[in-house]
């Protein structure tokens, strides 16, 4: 055999042994990793994402949406496939999958859906991301970068590697899927949600709601720009292939169900839950934990169970808030020095407002020469400030780039120093507002009704969204719409 054939037999079964079948269009195609690395990532990712937004605690919506999710799995392409279904404390209307089959809802979808074939069509979209596997090719392709305050507005990596591994779970929302693989995924979201049942044209609707959610067209970028099929466009083709669904399994009356779905939505936490912490008058209170600190004029800032970061809209700076592990302030803060090779130039301990703490300020060397900057010269300033308090150690920490750190360090010192105890009942007492239901007794618009039920004129186009109508819609007697409870 010639060196040529050999090589050309060599491409051939590289070729092969590289390529695997795609579970929904049958066809061949590089295997972007094994399953069971598909798997194993997942199983990786899914504690640090609900440790990032938390799982709503509402036993009977995730019981819901996992029998729903098994049920929708069983006759998708991947049936043998361990799927997990996780409804996420967040007010973000959103659904995103991750490797391996795992799904999430956040609350803030969840009550924008008006009845269940929305929802299955939505999920039987997210089921048909892990089954064409397009969550394997995102994770090849992707950075991972970070969802989170701190890759939109820090311009400098030096600085942002400080939030990167305490908000890892923030990322995988940016499962990158281009136009092509959401195309497909409306698709088998309509194929799934109609072959167990439900009637697929609902879906088409909530891109309406999207729709309205986004802007409208004058507030969204065009679809050729976007990585994403224009929600109007989906709806179109949505409807359209549910009918030639409906007409392939002879459905003559496929479920919507939704007295049933907004049932379960009665009580549900909507937007913000200032329990988890709350901005108000540039300060950050936290009603659970009891404590409030100062944010920086002008300063964009992003709050999640696990950190609070904010930044400068000019992203040379970043703060952030969150818990500290340690036998004490100094421990603490020396264990984070060593981790980022912080050179301290500065340490001592001081009492904020009665709390006991530790302030570290210091700075990070570059390890290797930049053009004429030598191997070892001050690169990022970093401050630190430990503060025990009710039994816990939180660090509050600032860094920008060491030329800029005199303009910064009023600032930090602004919030770091202004650490206290959360006394006002006011602040302590603010609960979250919930979805409740009403029954429409007398015919009428829905912005009669909506004024009647006491919901603040400024507000009506957000309830008209939220209850998927137009404010001008008549909403005959009997029909359950939502309000603020």
């Amino acid at each position: 055999m010639s060196i040529k054939s050999k090589l050309v037999l060599v491409f051939l079964v590289l070729t092969l042994t590289a390529c695997v079948k795609n579970p929904v269009t049958g066809k061949k195609q590089f295997a972007v990793m094994s399953e069971a690395r598909e798997i194993g990532l997942g199983a990786s990712y899914d504690p640090q994402i609900v440790a990032e937004f938390g799982l709503y605690q509402d036993s009977i919506l995730q019981n819901y949406i996992n029998v729903k999710g098994k049920e929708m799995a069983k006759i998708s392409h991947r049936p043998e496939l361990d799927y997990k279904f996780r409804v996420v404390d967040s007010p973000v209307v959103n659904a995103f999958a991750v490797p391996g089959g795992y799904i999430y809802f956040t609350r803030g979808i969840m009550a924008h859906f008006n009845n269940e074939a929305e929802f299955t069509g939505v999920l039987g979209h997210e089921i048909g991301h892990v089954t064409a596997r397009h969550t394997a090719v995102a994770q090849r392709n992707s950075t991972f970068a970070q969802l989170g305050l701190i890759a939109g507005m820090v311009a400098s990596p030096q600085i942002a590697q400080f939030a990167e591994p305490l908000s890892s779970g923030m990322g995988l929302l940016l499962l990158k899927f281009g136009r092509d693989a959401e195309s497909q995924s409306d698709e088998l979201g309509v194929e799934y949600s109609s072959k167990i049942g439900y009637d697929a044209r609902e879906m088409s609707y909530f891109f309406g709601t999207l729709n309205r959610l986004s802007g409208g067209p004058e507030g969204r970028v065009p679809e050729f720009y976007s990585t994403h099929p224009d929600p109007l466009n989906r709806k179109e083709e949505v409807s359209h292939l549910a009918s030639e669904w409906q007409e392939k399994l002879h459905m003559t009356s496929p479920k919507v169900n939704r007295n049933s779905y907004l049932q379960m939505l009665d009580g549900l936490v909507y937007g913000e839950d200032p329990r988890q912490g709350f901005i108000e008058n540039f300060t950050f209170y936290h009603p659970v934990l009891k404590f409030q600190f100062p944010v920086p004029n002008d300063w964009a800032y992003q709050n999640s169970p696990q950190q609070f970061q904010m930044a400068p809209k000019d992203g040379k700076a970043m703060m952030l808030f969150t818990l500290a592990q340690g036998e004490s302030l100094e421990a603490a803060a020396l264990a984070f020095a060593q981790q980022y090779k912080i050179i301290a130039t500065s340490s001592k301990n001081v009492t904020l407002h009665g709390n006991p703490a530790y302030e570290l300020v210091g700075h990070q060397t570059t390890e290797a020469a930049q053009g004429d900057i030598p191997a070892g010269t001050p690169a990022v300033g970093v401050k630190i400030i430990l503060i025990s308090y009710d039994r816990l150690i939180y660090m509050i920490l600032g860094a920008a780039e060491f030329a800029d750190m005199g303009t910064y360090i009023p600032q930090f010192d602004g919030t770091m120093k202004n650490f206290k105890k959360l006394t006002d009942p006011d602040k302590l007492g603010r609960l979250p507002e919930r979805l409740g239901l009403y029954t429409v007794s007398h015919a009428g618009t829905l912005e009669s009704i909506l004024s009647q039920k006491g919901i603040p004129v400024a507000r009506h186009s957000e309830w008209a969204i939220v209850n998927g109508m137009e404010l001008s819609e008549t909403v005959p007697t009997g029909t359950i719409i939502k309000v603020i409870k």
